[in-house]
């Protein structure tokens, strides 16, 4: 039990590096870019630069987003004595970590004096970093099912790792804007959040990134079960690799399913500083999001383990996307009323880990449906489906806040007074409208489309080891057989 908890605990704070990673990269990175990469270019010189950057980080990670199934099959055929997975961990965590410092900045000046090299420059370090941080999110989240294939131990680890998530990210957003203050305060005797602030805060986030990796490969243990060691020697070429993907068809149900709510969700959080500073007119209140998202996540992670004992993932799923809808109310009429602001924050923030774990373990579960159904195991490939959703997500949300800040005039030295009705209503359609949409459709899918519940998981992986078993003993009466005769 005490080699149990040390292992859960170091996935723990690997997920909180990760995810602290992810909302810096995903979120803040595109409101350094609209707020601090050009600073001293004129207004029409730093639209258009925000624009292209914009656009190259949108496209450059959609563009690698094609390449992650086949990342996952590297990963599934990397044979080490340290496992398939670790080695990637820490070699894309240490990478990106670095790369993630390099783009906060404004590469030596050239941002601003010299905007082609400037482009090339960032395109190299951005596919880099996009490329590394692949292979850390894919290996990360396919230890899951590499750690046990025991429906309770899996969820366990990825409450735990839940926990260090929410933590991880809504932490960020608690304190991205005193930590960015207190450092720009170091460097320039300013209070508020400049150039030199952002880059300090992402030497910060890059440390407890590239830190959290290490400590998690060095403790944890893949699980060898029977079931694992099927088709163990065999290499998955590219064409394996996305049969592996296209026969499974609860995992392409889900992942539909999930892509909605999941881009719904960074849309919504990647503007929701825009909201305070520029709708609301309380920058310095934007502080209440990260705190009632890490209470929340905490709580609603640390719930989980129980409301499985007696709702199914489904319930708990469609329950949650129901929450977030009813939020949208309360948001977009809360806009002169900062307590129903505050309602509609936790309405939209408790269900979110929730959502994330039922489509987390419904998605590891169909490691185990893609083998009983096509005589494969994929591990690393079949995950490999979260993380790319997620990517999508967070390369459009990417493009949402740089879009929207230019849209709705929200950005340079632009304040709340700036701002007209018709920017208001531009941010509401995208931060709280298309989102509800998009919830609405997701639910829509997983009511009709995703079957594969907790007790059909357990009745294939019953179903797994009795055909192991009896292959075994076949197997063995085949080479008993054999020496018999050759005696």
């Amino acid at each position: 039990m005490k080699k149990e908890l040390k292992q859960r605990l170091a996935y723990a704070f690997g997920a909180f590096g990760h995810d602290t990673y992810y909302v810096t990269l995903s979120t803040y990175f595109m409101i350094f870019v609209t707020s601090c990469m050009f600073a001293g270019t004129d207004a029409k010189t730093n639209a258009k630069m925000i624009g292209i950057v914009t656009s190259l980080v949108v496209g450059i990670r959609l563009i690698e987003i094609a390449f992650d199934p086949i990342i996952g099959g590297v990963i599934d055929n990397t044979k080490t004595k340290f496992g398939k997975f670790k080695p990637w961990l820490v070699i894309g965590g240490l990478v990106s970590a670095v790369s993630l410092v390099a783009i906060f900045t404004n590469f030596f000046g050239l941002a601003t004096h010299n905007t082609t090299l400037f482009i090339i420059a960032f395109v190299i370090v951005f596919v880099i970093l996009d490329a590394f941080y692949s292979f850390k999110d894919i290996a990360f989240w396919s230890m899951i099912p590499a750690i046990s294939t025991d429906n309770k131990e899996r969820e366990n680890l990825a409450t735990f790792a839940r926990l260090g998530s929410s933590l991880g990210a809504n932490g960020t957003t608690l304190v991205v804007v005193p930590l960015v203050t207190f450092f720009t305060f170091m460097m320039t005797g300013n209070r508020d959040q400049g150039a030199s602030g952002w880059f300090w805060f992402a030497v910060v986030v890059a440390v407890i990134s590239g830190g959290s990796a290490v400590v998690a490969a060095l403790f944890t243990k893949e699980n060898d079960s029977a079931i694992r060691q099927q088709n163990a020697d065999e290499k998955a070429g590219i064409k394996q690799v996305f049969e592996a993907i296209s026969k499974n068809d609860q995992l392409l149900w889900l992942a539909l399913s999930y892509i909605g709510f999941a881009i719904a969700n960074v849309t919504t959080t990647a503007v929701l500083l825009y909201f305070f500073k520029y709708v609301l007119n309380m920058a310095n209140k934007f502080w209440l999001v990260g705190l009632i998202a890490a209470v929340l996540g905490f709580i609603s992670v640390s719930l989980f383990p129980i409301l499985t004992r007696v709702l199914t993932r489904r319930i708990i799923y469609l329950g949650g996307i129901a929450m977030m809808l009813l939020s949208y109310v309360f948001l977009h009429f809360g806009a002169s009323h900062l307590s129903m602001v505050i309602v509609g924050l936790v309405l939209f923030y408790f269900p979110i880990q929730l959502i994330f774990l039922s489509a987390l373990m419904t998605l590891t579960d169909s490691v185990e449906y893609g083998q009983w159904k096509n005589g494969t195991r994929n591990e690393a490939v079949t995950l490999s489906i979260r993380p790319l959703l997620d990517k999508i997500a967070g390369a459009l949300s990417n493009g949402i806040v740089g879009f929207v800040a230019v849209a709705a005039g929200m950005t340079g030295n632009a304040t709340a007074h700036d701002i007209t009705s018709k920017g208001v209503a531009t941010f509401e359609f995208y931060a709280f409208l298309a989102p509800a949409i998009l919830l609405i459709i997701s639910a829509v899918i997983f009511a009709k489309k995703v079957t594969l519940s907790e007790k059909r998981h357990a009745e294939i992986v019953a179903d797994l080891e009795a055909s192991l078993s009896k292959e075994n003993s076949q197997h063995v009466t085949a080479e008993t057989k054999e020496a018999g005769n050759l005696a």
